[in-house]
């Protein structure tokens, strides 16, 4: 087989550069290890940026999210027993951010491209990728995810991972070629997804002396809830009513008034860290989304990162095709790591200032205390928050 483009990984990011590819005429393959069905069981984050929304809008999929998604203004920050909101709205001149699981925006985009009969290779197993310092790329690949089946092989003149953090494509660069910066925080998250309305319109960010709690929704009627727990702790050590108490026991009065329980869907516990590799692109190969980087998920940006790496690089390989330039590709790299680190340093400034450190005792809970203090009282203090967590734009600083 052959074709343009072959994308490793069948995610929100490898599905979103496949439609904003397509939309340019250029032929993609998308080759994913594990089934369709599995990869619309991961739940994960759903606070959309505008850069995520207008793409969306840009491949023909934003109808469902602007149906169902819920359009918030603001946010509350919650510390020493008292909530204040952050107004985004009227922070940022107008700026808003959607809530809309990252499970459906998956679903739309895996709609669109089987509606377009666009190629997309679910368990494929073994998966390798080739030559990729070369003119000439190549990606192996066995059938069904079953060992010394039928081997296949795709010719093609790049190859984008979009494979994740434990992907082949990352793995796959000589040794050497990269440098990885990494934090691993002393910290999980202990997420509940339940059946049950929100305890809030918007999203609650919680700082408390028993850790840290967040308070989202993923509809009127199902609600997303977050524990900081130690990372010795295991799901099954959480029953679902012991989850309920921890969490009114972080949040003020009124939401522990408010808050009503409901059937669990789902229980997970995630670790938190920061991760970054340099460069993201190593010949004809190039990286983007959770394969180049990770964030904490205090402040949502982990997709819409990966949504803006997708937008740089889909841009530089149309440039390439149509005008037969190569300075996008060239400049892929350092534009997108510049957008990068600038999340990294909000996501761990935010996590570093919600969370509880035992290490750091009652003194490190007053200084964070006095820094929510300051942030709610001071303009700047406030719209420097507001615009980091509604997103810079694409073109900040450039």
């Amino acid at each position: 087989m052959r074709t343009q483009v072959a994308i490793i990984g069948a995610g929100p990011s490898g599905l979103l550069l496949g439609q904003l590819l397509n939309k340019a005429g250029i032929d993609t393959i998308i080759l994913e290890r594990q089934t369709s069905d599995h990869v619309l069981t991961r739940i994960r984050a759903g606070v959309l940026e505008q850069v995520c929304v207008d793409l969306m809008d840009e491949v023909g999929v934003g109808q469902r999210m602007h149906h169902e998604g819920l359009v918030h203004g603001g946010f509350d920050l919650l510390f020493k027993g008292q909530r204040h909101r952050i107004d985004l709205n009227r922070l940022t001149g107008g700026k808003n951010v959607m809530v809309y699981g990252q499970t459906e925006l998956t679903r739309d985009l895996m709609d669109a491209r089987k509606a377009s009969g666009l190629s997309t290779i679910y368990t494929a197993g073994n998966l390798t990728v080739h030559d990729f310092d070369s003119h000439q790329p190549r990606v192996r690949y066995e059938e069904d995810g079953v060992k010394g089946k039928k081997a296949n092989e795709i010719e093609c003149d790049f190859i984008v991972g979009c494979d994740g953090f434990h992907g082949v494509c990352r793995a796959s660069v000589p040794s050497g070629a990269l440098r990885e910066f990494e934090k691993i925080y002393p910290f999980g998250w202990l997420g509940m997804l339940s059946e049950s309305p929100p305890v809030h319109e918007e999203l609650i960010y919680a700082n408390s002396p028993r850790g840290f709690a967040l308070c989202s929704q993923r509809s009127q009627t199902r609600s997303r809830y977050y524990l900081q727990v130690p990372l010795t702790d295991k799901v099954q050590d959480w029953s679902d009513e012991a989850f309920w108490q921890e969490l009114r026991l972080r949040l003020d009065p009124k939401a522990r008034e408010q808050l009503v329980t409901g059937p669990t869907i789902e229980k997970s516990i995630a670790p938190l860290r920061s991760f970054v590799t340099e460069p993201m692109r190593f010949g004809r190969l190039f990286l983007a989304g959770d394969a180049a980087h990770i964030v904490p998920p205090t402040g949502a940006k982990g997709l819409n990162l990966a949504a803006t790496d997708v937008k740089y690089l889909s841009s530089a390989l149309i440039e390439c095709y149509e005008e037969k330039s190569e300075a996008g590709i060239d400049h892929y790299s350092e534009r997108c790591l510049r957008r990068i680190w600038r999340a990294e340093r909000f996501s761990w400034w935010l996590t570093s200032l919600m969370h509880r450190f035992p290490e750091n005792g009652e003194m490190g809970q007053k200084f964070q205390e006095a820094e929510l203090d300051y942030l709610i009282n001071s303009e700047a203090g406030s719209r420097s928050l507001a615009e980091n967590y509604v997103g810079l734009p694409l073109d900040f600083g450039e």
